[in-house]
């Protein structure tokens, strides 16, 4: 089944977070109409190559065109506005950046898969239902409790109204006819009286019930607000900066919100029944009046529970992002723009338009020594509305950057700190001011803290202080914190480390991967103790001029995989992160020409290299490990490609390849077959006449490494009768004879030289 069709059948929760995805930058009606021209796309290759991102953009206006001219034949006006509205916004914001598109497009793919990846966990596990699941649902019982609470509110005053009309007319009747000349009896007068006694008494008696009700329905409500304002948006926010860093996507801005705004509504409706309260007073009092002993001290705690509520809904739903690095939020580059999105958790109508909010820079940034400054460019005054958020109270700020404001001299940042751990602030302010409900609360929401670079190649350091930041701390005007950077636990930096690969891959890193970085950082003495401390330093900075960071190192990887890697790593062809001493043990006991895949750990740019088992003549296990090849070898030739045609050759034997078996023991080609270079001109056998026309003879660029001739005598045995009873272990007779046939087949190459297996890799 498509995967839109299986987002569509989640249940609500899930589908908040879908909506969460999509804004007007990419609109989720184009996911609707073109979902299943859209997943046959592969989106993570068109985000790293320009040319084929603008013809997937020309693609999707074509599409779009298709989808026009359905609602055409099918005289669907509004829906034809629509498509026409949607593709002029794309022309604009992804004409000249078309690969912006793609990255947009492949992040949300991936933010789906993992959402029903969540929902199919939850539903496989849904015996235990999990704590927070339950706080949620006390929450939600808080909430109904409080609307029933309003309901019989709201109707007891109604009836108290009732009452004292009643009563009224009653009292003023019996004045009436008293005064007449042939009026009541004595008898019917004195009946009359006593019934209208009964009726004050009861009037007496509603009043006091209804301000005791009200004062309880404030003390329910004042307990359901400081729920939210102390516990669930903290707990919103926090799940936003590990959503940030590569974590769980972060929902429940919509249940938020609906939260907030049922508690506005109450505390509306308490101040209008206090209105009425005063109405009613303004008829009839009488002494030690309930109504006029406790209407002030409930309507200014209700005023200043709204007020509290009120100054506590502004929050930044989406944190500062350049669009060219939608991956790296809170990483921002002098010149470049970014965008910010701002909400109002409580929607209400009287509210839309009456929000002007600015954006600030370093507002309360008070020492400012050595700090760079800078000015914050663009439109940084936004009105908050409805119409464009989807329903929401909200805004958007699309066209931010930020210029360094350069002082004679001082050209360079002379502070305590370097660039990327420079923190700075983002915030934003506004007032809301409603004469008639005598509302005036000042606003403000912060984003968390930013770092600003000059140069693009600052962007992996500085997403480094931003993994570190928001892995420690939740304090986001904590600007000083690389003054002193606490250490970070190996429990808490293993899963920061699998999330930058699951959020731009389908898969994080495994217990053995971790397991060997565990050891990198804290050394094998650790014993990987998730308690193990690894300090700052340790993780961005390198001990000399020589080394690189371990965080550098690992971006260099995850570049690596984006640009060439990602099926193979998606598919877990490659182990990636192993230890050379682990390498030998898991082979030791597998048949020659098993081999595995990792990443080599000399390379800061990124490299991945494989290492295969052979057996010398005394059956004495003899591992080889091939050049690391970089993105330079990688552009030229696919890893599959390298691995289908690679070879070993000494000066006078024929060349053959080594490789027969991925760890444990899938063949080969039924690993990487998929991936070859099928349709690939060099692939294919050049009749006579082509050869003939064109003049020359098809090649095809293999690798091959050099090895001493009596290593290769030593190593490179035909394979024996023992060979084929080892393989037989593994698979059958006919994929046996299948690989021993290949290694007997060469087709006419050019060599590409590799040189000898060195150690240290």
């Amino acid at each position: 089944m498509a995967q839109w069709c299986q987002l569509q059948m989640l249940d609500g929760k899930y589908l908040e977070q879908v909506d969460q995805l999509y804004d007007d930058s990419f609109p989720m009606d184009i996911r609707q109409y073109l979902s299943r021209w859209i997943e046959s796309i592969d989106w993570d290759t068109v985000a790293f190559q320009d040319s084929l991102a603008t013809v997937r953009f020309h693609d999707l206006l074509a599409q779009l065109d298709d989808q026009y001219s359905r609602f055409t034949l099918e005289n669907n006006f509004l829906l034809q506005h629509n498509i026409r509205k949607i593709k002029r916004n794309l022309q604009d914001r992804f004409q000249e950046d078309p690969v912006h598109m793609a990255m947009i497009i492949s992040r949300n793919l991936k933010e789906e898969q993992k959402i029903l990846c969540t929902a199919k966990s939850m539903e496989e596990g849904e015996g235990t239902v999990s704590t927070m699941v339950v706080e949620k649902q006390k929450l939600d019982n808080k909430v109904k409790e409080m609307k029933d609470r309003v309901q019989v509110v709201d109707q007891n005053i109604k009836n108290l109204e009732d009452l004292q009309d009643e009563y009224n007319f009653k009292y003023n009747t019996l004045k009436n006819r008293e005064n007449e000349v042939n009026g009541m009896s004595q008898k019917e007068l004195e009946l009359e009286k006593m019934t209208i006694g009964r009726m004050c008494l009861d009037l007496k008696s509603k009043r006091q019930e209804v301000v005791v009700q009200l004062s309880d329905l404030l003390n329910a409500t004042n307990s359901l607000q400081s729920d939210l304002i102390s516990e669930e948006l903290p707990e919103w926010k926090q799940r936003q900066q590990t959503a940030c860093i590569g974590g769980p996507p972060n929902a429940c801005v919509d249940q938020l919100q609906n939260w907030f705004t049922t508690v506005a509504e109450t505390l509306q409706q308490v101040r209008q029944h206090l209105k009425k309260l005063l109405e009613l007073e303004q008829k009839f009092t009488y002494d030690c009046d309930p109504i006029t002993q406790k209407k002030a001290f409930l309507e200014t705690r209700a005023l200043e529970m709204l007020k509290n509520l009120l100054s506590n809904s502004l929050v930044v739903e989406r944190q500062p992002c350049m669009p060219t690095h939608p991956q790296r939020p809170m990483v921002l580059k002098t010149g470049v723009q970014f965008t910010v999105k701002l909400r109002f958790l409580v929607k209400l109508q009287e509210f839309n338009y009456q929000l002007k909010v600015k954006a600030l820079f370093d507002k309360d940034v008070t020492e400012k020594k050595g700090l760079r400054k800078f000015n914050i460019l663009g439109t940084n005054t936004k009105v908050m509305n409805m119409e464009e958020s989807n329903g929401s109270l909200a805004a958007e700020f699309r066209h931010l950057q930020l210029k360094e404001q350069k002082v004679a001299g001082n050209r360079t940042n002379e502070g305590p700190l370097i660039v990327t751990e420079e923190l700075h602030s983002l915030s934003f302010e506004s007032e809301l001011q409603l004469n008639q409900s005598g509302l005036d609360v000042k606003l403000e929401a912060m984003s968390l803290p930013v770092v600003v670079i000059s140069n693009v190649c600052q962007l992996p350091s500085g997403w480094a202080s931003i993994l570190w930041y928001n892995m420690l701390t939740t304090e986001p005007k904590n600007l000083k914190f690389f003054l002193s950077p606490p250490q970070a636990k190996w429990s808490q930096l293993s899963e920061v480390l699998s999330w930058q690969f699951s959020s731009v891959t389908k898969r994080g890193l495994n217990q053995e991967q971790l397991n060997m970085l565990a050891d990198k950082l804290l050394g094998a003495r650790a014993q990987r103790n998730p308690d193990g401390l690894i300090p700052w330093t340790k993780f961005c900075k390198s001990a000399n001029e020589k080394a690189f960071p371990f965080w550098l190192w690992i971006e260099g990887i995850l570049d690596l995989i984006k640009r060439h890697l990602l099926f193979l790593w998606n598919d877990g062809s490659i182990m990636g992160f192993i230890s050379k001493e682990r390498e030998k043990h898991l082979l030791s006991d597998k048949c020659p020409g098993t081999f595995l895949l990792r990443f080599s750990e000399s390379s800061k740019d990124g490299a991945i290299t494989f290492t295969w088992i052979e057996h010398d003549m005394h059956g004495k296990p003899v591992f080889h490990s091939v050049e690391p090849y970089t993105k330079k070898e990688l552009t030229a030739v696919s890893l599959p490609d390298i691995i289908r045609t690679y070879k070993v050759m000494a000066a006078e034997n024929v060349p053959e390849n080594p490789l027969r078996f991925l760890y444990p023991n899938i063949l080969k080609d039924k690993a990487f077959g998929k991936y070859y270079a099928k349709s690939s001109e060099a692939s294919e056998p050049m009749d006579v006449e082509d050869k003939e026309r064109s003049g020359y003879m098809r090649t095809e660029l293999i690798s091959v490494s050099e090895v001493p001739s009596s290593r290769m005598q030593d190593n490179m045995m035909p394979m024996s009768p023992d060979d084929y009873r080892a393989l037989e272990r593994f698979v059958s007779p006919k994929d046996i004879d299948d690989v021993a046939n290949n290694l007997m087949d060469f087709p006419q190459f050019d060599v590409q030289m590799n040189s000898e297996f060195p150690d240290e890799n």
